[in-house]
């Protein structure tokens, strides 16, 4: 089996809803982190074999293949085949494990994992509500389980009872989330993964979107007490779950054939790839059960991981995963995570592995972690190693 190599990976910064990045088509938009890649590694273009892109709102801008439509909104050849794929929050992590799994197995030498979501103007949840009778799980799903739908809220809640965690140290772990990125970004941490997006304001007149939207400067715990639970007697707040965002993210992965013959860097080297999947009621805390299984198939320990990037699609996922593992807070999500920089769903696979990548680069570390949790009780671990 052959090693794949992540050249590079980017993102743009996140885009709050209806803010500056909504005036973009989510093709376009993907289809700026799919040129970012082009114009950072200095190869013919004729050689990328595919895109893999991830995307769950595929409906309305976001369908009729949004990867293929990327791809000739790019810079990329009429010739690239794309695909696009689904697997909830994890779609463009599963993007980078295909791609690596195509390298690997020696099937293609050079691919882009990518992803995008533009959740402004493909509201998360449209695909469904536009049939107000649709219903995605039949009474045979439903019953089976007791529940009268699934639900990533509900699930959320449960964690935080299961676990014991209180409303003080949910806010707590949010307002850190802030605080992380907010530092991250006056010490340039996000330079090498951001790339500028040329946006028109409502004057008319033009910007360079380059920053992370919905990082709250001046969050507070007294401000995240003041928010109201997402349920009557909840924990849980929309301060302490990642924000809606719009964005989009890509990773150049190769061969070490396609390392030579291009004359091209590697940032990384991909260690395993792990999906699992679990108990679909309480659905988001599979990603601490697909670390066990990670690390022992790669032979580590989890003190053997320098930085952990742990999707905060809600606070309770990461405290539980921290618990969980033995891991040390002090390496987890180290610029900030969704909390503060925001969850564009199908980009935020690969805008996590950019984070990561580039934050090992930086902080002189090895090993990283990436995980989340995705809909219907499934999470993605990669790990990768630094070069």
């Amino acid at each position: 089996m052959g090693t794949a190599y992540i050249v590079d990976a980017v993102r743009t910064a996140g885009g709050r809803r209806n803010g500056r990045l909504s005036g973009i088509h989510a093709v376009d938009l993907a289809a700026i982190s799919l040129n970012a890649i082009l114009a950072r590694s200095d190869f013919d273009p004729q050689a990328v074999e595919d895109v893999i892109m991830g995307c769950v709102g595929q409906v309305g801008e976001q369908s009729m293949h949004v990867g293929r439509n990327a791809v000739l909104a790019s810079n990329l050849p009429l010739k690239t085949p794309a695909v696009t794929i689904d697997r909830q929050c994890g779609s463009s992590q599963q993007a980078v494990q295909f791609a690596a799994q195509a390298v690997m197995s020696g099937t293609q030498d050079i691919v882009i994992a990518a992803g995008v979501e533009s959740m402004s103007r493909v509201p998360m949840g449209t695909a469904m509500l536009r049939d107000k009778g649709a219903q995605p799980w039949p009474e045979s799903v439903l019953g089976r389980f007791g529940v009268p739908e699934f639900s990533q809220f509900n699930g959320a809640e449960m964690i935080a009872r299961k676990w014991g965690f209180d409303r003080d140290r949910i806010d707590a772990f949010g307002l850190d989330s802030h605080r992380r990125g907010a530092a991250a970004t006056a010490a340039g941490a996000f330079s090498r993964e951001i790339v500028p997006v040329e946006i028109t304001l409502p004057d008319g007149s033009k910007d360079i979107h380059l920053s992370d939207e919905g990082i709250r400067y001046d969050a507070s715990l007294e401000g995240m007490a003041g928010v109201k639970p997402l349920f009557e007697e909840g924990v849980v707040t929309a301060a302490t779950a990642s924000q809606i965002t719009d964005g989009s993210s890509a990773a150049l992965i190769v061969s070490e054939r396609a390392l030579a013959e291009h004359g091209l860097t590697p940032l990384a080297r991909i260690v395993n790839l792990t999906v699992t999947a679990g108990d679909p009621v309480i659905m988001l805390e599979e990603p601490l059960f697909a670390t066990d299984r990670a690390l022992a198939r790669a032979g580590l320990r989890i003190d053997d991981i320098d930085l952990y990037e742990v999707n905060e699609a809600f606070a309770p996922v990461p405290m539980a995963w921290l618990e969980h593992t033995g891991a040390d807070p002090a390496r987890l999500n180290v610029n900030g995570g969704g909390i503060a920089l925001g969850h564009p769903l199908g980009a935020t696979g690969t805008k996590l592995l950019a984070t990561l990548a580039h934050a090992l680069r930086a902080r002189g570390k090895k090993y990283g972690l990436q995980t989340m949790c995705e809909g219907g009780g499934i999470a993605n671990v990669t790990i990768i190693e630094a070069l």
